[in-house]
């Protein structure tokens, strides 16, 4: 079985935070502890002075275990499941490596 993964197209994350809520629901986390955190970059003027950067990135934390249970029985990692704006999926590495060679905002998160 191959090595499974989460890729994670940033460019189009709206920061609506379904991910992290839905994570911090089922790993029923406390206050102030997350397993996928949105975190918030900007929002900054770009040198042109006519548009400004605003990025939001979804980022599984070290409690992030990729939802073993659920993936276990065939399901998505709850934060897939629930990302209204549908930039993180889970596969094979090899795949969302090949998704991140074509999407230049993304990154991949694997376990060790």
């Amino acid at each position: 079985m191959s090595k499974m993964g989460l890729f994670i197209n940033y460019e189009y994350c709206t920061g609506c935070h379904a991910c992290e809520v839905a994570c911090k629901k089922h790993l029923n986390l406390e206050k102030g502890q997350f397993g996928m955190h949105v975190l918030q970059d900007g929002p900054r003027l770009l040198p042109d002075g006519k548009k400004w950067e605003y990025t939001y990135l979804p980022y599984p934390s070290h409690l992030c275990d990729m939802c073993a249970d659920r993936t276990k029985e065939g399901r998505l990692p709850t934060c897939a499941h629930h990302c209204q704006g549908g930039v993180i999926e889970y596969g094979p590495l090899e795949e969302l490596v090949k998704l991140a060679a074509e999407q230049p905002h993304s990154v991949i998160y694997a376990l060790q």
